[in-house]
């Protein structure tokens, strides 16, 4: 691209090219593929030529300055080679003609000023993308897979570890996914009616998913992952604009804002990870915790009744807003949630979470009891979060050289090194045995 292609650039050091390089693609890669597969109408197409102007601003930017609108730079690139595809295929159709239109207009890539769409407006291309990524001709699996590695830009390796699965077979299903939605000339668009409503819960769970990997962060070195979380509750709030009278997706709004309000006191200044009972509640979100709740409120209204996510909102309810402290928490109604999301979306890891209310309401005996149920079951087995609880009700109840090993195992099982540590620490503190 030659040099002044675009208006505003102003040369820096050759690092700032990079590092910007680097910090618009980390917030808003979701958004340049979305607005990308809008325009050319293939997703796979969109990601390649993404990509593509990724590299070109690697070299453009350290070298020619950085563009006064990044992310609209990326876009006008990705166009550029889009329209370099379509020729190759000579495809001169008119998705072509109208794609080279759009490109055509402007002074250039940092020109663009329509590129990118209001991030909370409804039909926002991010929503649509989502929709694309879930769209029935593709498995659950390939689903959640698609939409998080486009949407929430985790890499192959890190919905690994969220799925239990092998970084290849992750790879696997999205190729064959972006395959399969060419071959079907699925519409990026944002369906209507019932198709809409077939498509919400997946939809739903990858939101759900993303931010589950932004609050706790299966790689690397922190504990949160906040511009994933924010992504996963921007999308919980634009799917409330969208469908405002589904409860499931205020129930899951609620959940998600409840969540993070949370997230000020859940680590301390080192980065070290906070445990719930010593977390400062001054520093919760307040503000969170209203639109949580307001959330809630609304979803009890819209339905009969609350759904999975809503459950889980009424759970983090009763720690946000009616306990001072995990000791005054009304750890009974918390076990009624749970026996009640256990009948709705049964799953090990609420059995264990139920576990751990019913330690909390009538002591870490009764809640062992469960574990070892669990346990006697085969499920978890793999995971960290068993043998972690396992260990903190032995150690509870003075049972030390079974709570080290336990915790030891948990410790060894750990993807996060933030929450390795607090287990790490568990363990120190123990006795010498």
């Amino acid at each position: 691209m030659a040099r002044g292609d675009g208006p505003a650039l102003s040369p820096g050091a050759p690092g700032e090219g990079r590092a910007a390089v680097e910090a618009v693609w980390r917030t808003s890669a979701a958004r340049i593929v979305a607005t990308l597969a809008r325009s050319t109408g293939d997703l796979a197409l969109a990601e390649d030529v993404a990509q593509e102007a990724l590299a070109e601003a690697l070299v453009a930017w350290p070298r020619d300055g950085v563009p006064a609108n990044p992310a609209g730079w990326l876009v006008t690139a990705g166009r550029r080679r889009a329209v370099d595809a379509f020729r190759r295929r000579a495809a001169l159709d008119d998705r072509y003609a109208a794609l080279a239109r759009d490109a055509g207009r402007g002074a250039g890539p940092a020109g663009d000023a329509d590129l990118l769409h209001d991030p909370d407006a409804v039909g926002d291309d991010v929503l649509a993308l989502m929709f694309v990524a879930c769209h029935p001709v593709l498995s659950r699996e390939a689903q959640v897979a698609l939409t998080l590695r486009v949407v929430g830009g985790l890499t192959t390796e890190e919905i690994g570890r969220a799925f239990l699965v092998p970084t290849a077979t992750v790879q696997a299903r999205i190729t064959r996914a972006k395959k399969t939605l060419s071959a079907a000339r699925v519409p990026f668009a944002v369906p209507s009616g019932p198709e809409r409503r077939d498509r919400l819960a997946s939809v739903l769970a990858v939101v759900y998913l993303v931010f589950t990997e932004g609050s706790t962060a299966t790689s690397g070195d922190d504990l949160l992952r906040p511009d994933l979380a924010r992504e996963g509750v921007r999308l919980a709030r634009v799917l409330a604009h969208l469908a405002p009278d589904e409860p499931e997706v205020l129930g899951l709004l609620a959940l998600l804002e409840l969540t993070a309000a949370r997230f000020p006191a859940r680590v301390a200044d080192d980065g070290s990870a906070v445990l719930l009972e010593d977390q400062d509640r001054r520093r919760w979100d307040r503000a969170a915790i209203r639109r949580g709740r307001a959330a809630l409120a609304a979803a009890g209204r819209a339905g009969n009744g609350l759904g999975a996510y809503g459950l889980q909102a009424a759970i983090a309810e009763c720690h946000a807003v009616v306990a001072p402290s995990v000791a005054a928490t009304d750890w009974e109604r918390v076990v009624v949630l749970y026996d009640a999301l256990g009948r709705l979306a049964p799953s090990p890891v609420v059995d264990l979470n139920r576990a751990v209310a019913v330690a909390m309401a009538h002591g870490p005996a009764a809640g062992l009891a469960l574990v070892e149920r669990l346990a006697d079951s085969g499920a978890l087995a793999g995971s960290h979060l068993l043998p972690s609880v396992r260990g903190e009700l032995l150690r509870r109840l003075g049972r030390d050289a079974e709570a080290r090993d336990d915790l030891a195992r948990a410790a060894a099982l750990c993807p996060n090194p933030r929450e390795r540590r607090v287990l790490q620490d568990k363990i120190a503190a123990l006795p010498a045995g």
